[in-house]
């Protein structure tokens, strides 16, 4: 069963942006040009910032101005997702916040900002502030809205406030417009995150169909009910007026012993609803230090919300396991960690799916709160029958003295352990020049596998 791992990359559409952000940019200059006017003493051509009249993107037809007449943005809105698109468009832009002070000798702090000795000006909250407010506090306290969890902005990862080492954001934080946002903006198209330190979990897609997959019967219903929810959830929620009453997001763990199709099952939902499938790499995501678990955690569900990808939890009981007695320190910060993610795996609004090859390794509270919980038995004998003869490639043949029925009812295996035992025999085939697979080649990856644990078929 071959789960393959995607490459990011973006996928562009042909609609061009740069019409219509070239008159964008055009206002928001006029916007910082008329704030500083005012704020130097200088005589502008208005009054206000906000007398500055945006361009009518009313029937535009890019991506952008879709997004900005589908929401309906308010001028101070326009502003500051122009003000955190600009560093990718058009850098020069923010040069002017770099006007020294001459009393001081340095940059006027209210400008906010980073970035210097040749690095380009990145604005932060307060330089959003600064030109929305000026020196207003009362308008000040009104730009900190923008950035609320309930906020459009928040609600849909458009943009936000980059958060601190101790996860806290405030005006001082840099003003951070999502990957998929300045794609969408610039080419038209979706980029995909990329696998790193910054988000620890790598797109898995599979070739395969529901036919390749072979599982228990009870096994299959409760995996299609899951695929009843990622084809008909959104309906339910929004269409049927469900969201006040339910959870956002589906919860589902997969446990049972390795190879029995749990990483498979979470790839062909994906396939088949039309969803990115990431799977989470524990080893980026599991820290030592304290609360950097949290952290990098926070990135990967950050990123997913208002998705509807589908997380994947490999080998779940590293990250989910069951709290511990409280002895020191490092065990109340690990029951904190714990309780965290089960706050934020609540309130996630795509799929996640954990697995585990035992279920009592895996927190009773995470447990109690799975809309589903989905055993992957071992396959039984007429199970393993079916994955015996769909394994192997049609362009190679099995020896008349191979008995499949016989392997299928002697030997106890999972479908994984099936695929290494034909991947095994395959090549030890080609090598000797052949496209027949003896039985005794068979037989002896089969011993092989059983090899691996110290067990006996």
């Amino acid at each position: 069963m071959d789960v393959g791992a995607d490459e990011d990359r973006v996928v562009s559409a042909p609609e061009p942006n740069a019409h219509d952000l070239e008159a964008e940019l055009a206002w928001f200059a006029a916007v910082v040009n008329t704030r500083f006017n005012l704020y130097f003493g200088s005589e502008p051509a208005v009054q206000s910032v906000f007398d500055v009249q945006p361009p009518d993107l009313g029937r535009a037809n890019s991506p952008y101005a879709r997004f900005v007449r589908e929401h309906d943005l308010t001028f101070a809105e326009r502003v500051a997702l122009v003000m955190a698109l600009v560093p990718h468009v058009m850098p020069q832009l923010l040069d002017v916040f770099f006007t020294k002070n001459s009393t001081f000798d340095r940059r006027f702090t209210e400008f906010g900002g980073t970035g210097d000795n040749g690095q380009p000006f990145v604005p932060t909250g307060e330089t959003l502030a600064f030109v929305l407010a000026g020196a207003d506090l009362e308008a000040r306290f009104a730009v900190q809205s923008l950035f609320t969890e309930d906020h459009l902005f928040a609600r849909n990862d458009v943009l936000r406030l980059e958060r601190g080492l101790h996860g806290d954001a405030s005006l001082r934080s840099p003003l951070v417009l999502s990957d998929e946002h300045v794609a969408l903006f610039t080419t038209g198209g979706a980029r995909r995150p990329h696998f790193g330190a910054d988000f620890p979990a790598r797109r898995i897609t599979t070739d395969l169909t529901w036919d390749d997959l072979v599982l228990h019967p009870s096994t299959r219903r409760q995996v299609e009910e899951i695929e009843t929810w990622l084809s008909h959830g959104d309906t339910l929620m929004n269409e049927w007026g469900m969201a006040a009453k339910l959870r956002p997001g589906h919860r589902a763990l997969f446990y049972g012993p390795p190879g029995t199709g749990k990483t498979m099952t979470s790839c062909l939902l994906g396939k088949y609803t039309d969803r990115d499938v990431y799977k989470v790499d524990l080893s980026l995501v599991v820290s030592k230090f304290i609360g950097e678990t949290e952290k990098n955690l926070s990135r990967i569900f950050d990123q997913a919300q208002h998705r509807g990808w589908i997380l994947f939890f490999d080998e779940a009981d590293a990250l989910f396991g069951k709290r511990t007695e409280t002895r020191d320190a490092h065990d109340r910060y690990a029951n904190q960690e714990v309780s965290f993610l089960l706050q934020r795996i609540e309130t996630f609004d795509g799929i996640a799916i954990l697995a585990s090859n035992k279920r009592d390794n895996l927190d009773e509270a995470f447990t109690r709160r799975f809309e589903a919980v989905v055993y992957f038995p071992m396959p039984r004998p007429e199970e393993r029958r079916r994955l015996w003869e769909q394994a192997f490639s049609p362009k190679s043949e099995l020896a008349p003295t191979v008995d499949l029925p016989a392997i299928a009812a002697e030997h106890v295996l999972s479908g994984g352990s099936i695929m290494n035992i034909v991947r095994f025999a395959s090549l030890e085939t080609l090598k000797a020049g052949t496209n027949v697979i003896p039985d005794e080649v068979l037989q002896r990856g089969i011993r092989r596998e059983f090899a691996k644990d110290g067990a006996h078929s």
